[in-house]
Formats: structure tokens, sequence, C-alpha cells
């Protein structure tokens, strides 16, 4: 049985934004192996548009950006939407019965399924269906933004804290 994994880089205030936080290489070299490790990920659909950005190389990549593109692109994603009539390679549309789905996953699949986007785990976190959190915490104060708990934070565990480089440390929870 799979387990669903909700992670994402964060500011020490709480709030998810890539775009200003910076991924330094040994962060950058960890999320290519989760990716690469994953049984596969569900998205929202807000998330799942940002992270189209990886379904077209561009002559500007590195070769790590280029081995985070190609194990994106290897697999499986879910895409949770009421408003999209498509996805793109690789992803199958949910537009309904999402509980029903992500149990199906979760019994079908071994590994790690990851949840990306935090209204999304919102939603699966109130139907018990997320089995462990992982927040990258980085120095860095926003102050505004869309933070990783999208609603109330469910009562948690804490089971570990790892340093991933200079710039981040991941605290590892599970629902008490």
């Amino acid at each position: 049985m799979a387990k669903l994994i909700f992670g994402m880089n964060q500011s020490l205030d709480g709030y998810v934004d890539h775009l200003e936080m910076r991924t330094g290489p040994a962060l950058f070299r960890h999320w290519i192996e989760h990716v690469r490790d994953l049984a596969g990920s569900v998205y929202g659909r807000h998330m799942y548009e940002v992270m189209r950005y990886w379904d077209e190389d561009r002559p500007e990549w590195s070769a790590e950006q280029c081995e985070f593109a190609a194990a994106w692109r290897n697999q499986p994603k879910w895409v949770v939407s009421r408003s999209l009539k498509s996805v793109g390679p690789n992803a199958t549309l949910i537009s309904g019965g999402i509980e029903t789905v992500v149990r199906g996953l979760k019994a079908q699949f071994v590994g790690e399924i990851a949840v990306s986007g935090p209204d999304l785990a919102r939603s699966l976190t109130d139907l018990g269906l997320i089995d462990e959190y992982r927040l990258y915490f980085h120095p860095v104060v926003l102050g505004r933004g869309k933070p990783f708990f999208a609603g109330p934070r469910p009562p948690l565990r804490l089971m570990a804290s790892d340093r991933i480089g200079e710039e981040a440390i991941r605290l590892t929870y599970v629902p008490a």
C-alpha cells in the first residue's frame, strides 16, 4: 500500500512560494531523487499548471534541470480539477470522486505518492488520507502568500528532522 506524502518548500513563517526561495544544489539534487523514486503524484490544478514548466526542454537548462524534467515526465500524475478539460502527457484528470480515486491509488501502488498543492492537501487531510507531512524550511520570512497548511493544522507528531544542504531543514510529521 502506498503512502500519501505532502511536502513543499516553505518560508520560516509558513508560506509556499517557489519564486521567493532559492533551491541550492544539494536541495535540488534531493528533489530530483525524490521525484525519481515516487510511485506518482496527485496535483491540484494550480500546482499542476506551475509544474507543466517541466514538460518541454529549454535550451538554458543545466544538466540537473534536464534530469529533474525527465524524472517528472516519467512519473504518473493525477490532476484534481473541476475546471481543466485535459491534462498533459502521463497525467490523468480527476474531476470528481477524489476520495475514492485516492484510496484506490493508495491500494494499487507501492511506495510514496506525493501530494502537490496546499488546497488539495487540505482536502485530503480532511478525508484522513495523508500519511506524512514534510516541511522544508528555508531561512526566509515572506510575510504573505499561500500558507503550507491551507486550513487548520491537523494534530501532528514529529518523526524526524534532517538538514538538506546549506539552506533547508526538513521536518517530517505523521498524523497524531
